[in-house]
């Protein structure tokens, strides 16, 4: 458990006194980013990012697992992989952490799936003010800024002015498209659970 997070009853509480979500199961097929949701929908709306964009986005990251112990042996084998139920590189986070004052570290990230939920959103929120206005009619907002997750800013901005994306990009978006309507019932339950009147405006 990263430096600063104490247990209780099964989940940690970060510093400041936000409430960490259970930790990801070790059983393969276990991992459900639903599981999220109520974290998914708090960071969002923190941050002013669309809620059913981050629970898709977790969605498209669920290709791996994201149990603590799994994903300390990942970095095993792979020294530069990346993170938390948001599957966040160190490169990302760090640049997310100066940009908000952020405490803790980047390992924090798969230790505390909550903190890894609302550094995404803060990424989601940051890569929206530099997305142009006007973009290319062939995206959705949401999607720009989903590949942006993906890809990386330059090359979110590149797309929002027309560049047609590569392989990769394009199988993220496919599978961001496919995961939307799950990502949106989630929410609304999430909403619903709440007494909330509905989720605000999709932009």
């Amino acid at each position: 458990m990263g430096e600063g997070l104490r247990a209780t009853r099964g989940r940690t509480v970060r510093p400041g006194g936000r409430q960490a979500a259970r930790t990801p199961p070790l059983r393969p097929g276990g991992y459900d980013p639903a599981d999220y949701t109520t974290a998914v929908v708090r960071s969002a709306r923190e941050a002013g990012v669309s809620p059913v964009l981050l629970m898709a986005v977790l969605h498209n990251e669920a290709y791996k697992p994201h149990h603590p112990l799994l994903e300390r042996v990942w970095q095993w084998w792979k020294r530069d992989a990346s993170f938390g139920v948001a599957n966040m590189h160190r490169a990302t986070f760090e640049k997310v952490r100066r940009a908000h004052a952020l405490p803790g570290r980047w390992q924090d990230l798969r230790d505390d799936p909550a903190f890894a939920v609302h550094v995404a959103a803060l990424h989601l929120k940051d890569l929206d003010r530099v997305l142009p206005e006007r973009c290319a009619r062939r995206y959705r907002r949401d999607e720009l800024l989903a590949l942006g997750y993906n890809a990386g800013e330059r090359n979110m901005r590149a797309f929002a002015r027309g560049v047609p994306p590569g392989p990769m990009a394009r199988s993220y978006l496919r599978r961001l498209r496919d995961h939307w309507p799950r990502a949106a019932r989630a929410v609304a339950e999430e909403d619903a659970s709440r007494g909330a009147l509905g989720s605000p405006a999709q932009r």
